[in-house]
């Protein structure tokens, strides 16, 4: 989290942390305190110690150490920058001072100050990630060339492998190191990270079982979990694992609390997100982006649209989120050019060798071809996951459209029936193409069901049209004279006099072959009677006619 802050800040202070010394011991060294890394211990030691008179050698770099990995960088900087201005300073303290300036966000001022300390293997690791927050390939190969085979040189190396979505490359790494140092326990949490974002979530479950065996209340290691749970499962499965973290106090929960609070909007599908999200936008990367998807699913695409115009994506998720959101945008606004910019998107994550095999790659290709109206490139894709996605309301109602697209209506209607969601079942797409299948499938009275469901509005007039002319084209003559009559009401339109007149001749045209009841005559001649037409008189003329030799009664 703390790497990837983008946003400059000044942290609070954490409270005190909870460890508690044992009575009837005597007060412990600072060596001791720092061996057992009760950083908590040691800054209390060294300021009683301060207040009292009594100050330990080189107390003030210790006290900025102390600070330092409590995550208190606050404290941390006021003390190393004290330090830099006394005339006989330490020039180490400057490279302390940049690590500083690095975790509050404040690049800059970290570059400036890390050249001013001598040459170190710390200097080069912090230049190395500056250059990555800076997207300088230059300087980033230099100080890359600059690292040596030893612990520390090589984790940093696998950060930036992480940062860069280099993941497998960091896992080498990590298992390296494990290789030779056991004990480095923590490790398995880098390395289940890295399986968590290249989608192995059950590998990932199993690493992290190694350190979480050691350290339980690891608010890291229990975040990942619950963020594993939530990929696996569900969000109160995700939620159930954070329950005792979120009910602690500790300095471990302090230490991630915002990370905490942000992943507990996402589990309860954004539930808070307004109050939660805003504040966290470039400290937590993601947050950004959950922002933008809670934005999209309260339809706000505009506002959604302005948080993400400016971000320059690096990685697949940041590419397909843009793609959606300019889809979005392009559909509600009719721009071609927001389309033409989300079926780049899309393509490009689709094509790239990372991603052309995975799940989110091949629906990128889906939504690449769904904008160029290939269906059948669609159809392809969406076939090779679709077992992923049975009871996927929005994977559905797109993979029905490619399906009716492609004229194949019977399994367009029942992929579409397979949707629950009444935000979609409302939408005026999915009822233009469930009535059409439903006409193509010769069931034209589902499709009259659901013209007589909807409020009169432009969509209902639209609907109409729809009934009209498709059940005309497949010979339903009788629901194409009964979308016809309104339409002529609604409209005085004589195209819709043309298309009920020819409809109503097509229904008796039925009736004569036997392949419509007889006794439908009687509603043809209303609705005929129901226009004021010179040509009416005559065609009515002759349908009584026939129906008087055949003895139907009108």
């Amino acid at each position: 989290m703390m790497l990837s802050r983008a946003k400059p800040a000044v942290g609070g202070t954490p409270p005190p942390g909870d460890r508690r010394r044992k009575k009837g011991k005597k007060v412990p060294q600072l060596e001791e305190l720092l061996a057992l890394r009760d950083f908590t211990g040691a800054i209390a030691l060294l300021e009683f110690k301060r207040h009292v008179g009594e100050q330990e050698e080189d107390a003030d770099l210790w006290i900025g150490y102390t600070a330092f990995h409590l995550g208190d960088y606050k404290r941390a900087l006021e003390e190393y920058e004290a330090l830099t201005k006394q005339p006989d300073c330490n020039p180490d303290v400057w490279v302390n001072l940049a690590c500083t300036y690095f975790f509050l966000g404040m690049y800059m001022q970290a570059e400036q100050a890390a050249l001013k300390g001598p040459k170190s293997r710390l200097q080069n690791r912090l230049l190395f990630h500056l250059a990555h927050k800076f997207s300088d390939e230059k300087k980033l190969m230099s100080s890359h060339q600059n690292l040596q085979d030893i612990t520390e040189d090589q984790l940093s190396l696998a950060s930036i492998h992480y940062m860069r979505s280099h993941y497998q490359e960091a896992i080498d790494i990590y298992k390296r190191i494990l290789l030779d140092n056991r004990e480095y326990l923590a490790l398995n949490v880098y390395v289940a990270l890295c399986y968590y974002k290249l989608d192995y979530y059950d590998v990932s479950q199993e690493v992290l079982a190694v350190y979480l065996q050691q350290v339980p209340d690891s608010t890291i290691a229990l975040n990942l979990k619950a963020c594993n749970h939530f990929r696996l499962y569900n969000g109160k499965a995700a939620e159930a694992e954070l329950k005792n973290l979120t009910d602690s106090a500790s300095s471990s929960f302090e230490f991630g609390k915002e990370l905490i609070r942000h992943n507990l909007v996402v589990f309860r599908g954004g539930e808070g997100a307004l109050q939660v999200l805003p504040p966290l936008v470039d400290v937590i990367p993601e947050a950004r982006l959950n922002l933008v998807i809670y934005y999209l699913r309260q339809d706000d695409v505009q506002e959604a649209y302005n948080l993400i115009k400016d971000l320059e994506p690096t990685a697949p998720q940041e590419y397909i989120l843009k793609g959606v959101v300019n889809a979005a945008l392009g559909q509600e606004m009719g721009s071609r050019d927001h389309l033409k910019i989300a079926q780049q998107f899309f393509q490009l994550v689709g094509e790239s060798a990372s991603e052309c095999d995975t799940i989110p790659g091949r629906q990128c290709m889906s939504s690449c071809f769904f904008l160029l109206r290939q269906f059948g490139n669609v159809l392809i894709y969406l076939n090779s996951v679709k077992s992923y996605f049975y009871n996927d309301d929005t994977f559905n109602f797109n993979y029905a459209q490619a399906k009716a697209a492609m004229g194949n209506f019977s399994e367009a209607e029942e992929v579409f029936l397979l949707i629950q969601s009444e935000k979609i079942k409302n939408d005026f797409v999915y009822l233009s193409w469930l009535a059409r299948c439903y006409i193509m499938n010769k069931k034209p009275q589902l499709a009259w069901k659901l013209y007589l469901k909807m409020e009169t509005s432009g969509e209902s007039f639209n609907l109409l049209q729809l009934i009209a002319n498709d059940c005309y084209k497949m010979r339903q003559f009788y629901y194409s004279a009964k979308a016809f009559d309104v339409l002529e009401r609604l409209d005085s339109n004589p195209e819709y006099w043309e298309g009920k007149r020819g409809a109503c001749v097509g229904v008796f045209q039925m009736i004569i072959a036997g392949r419509e009841a007889k006794e439908t005559i009687r509603e043809v001649l209303h609705l005929l009677k129901s226009t004021s037409n010179s040509q009416v008189e005559y065609i009515v003329r002759i349908m009584k006619k026939w129906a008087k030799e055949n003895r139907v009664p009108v």
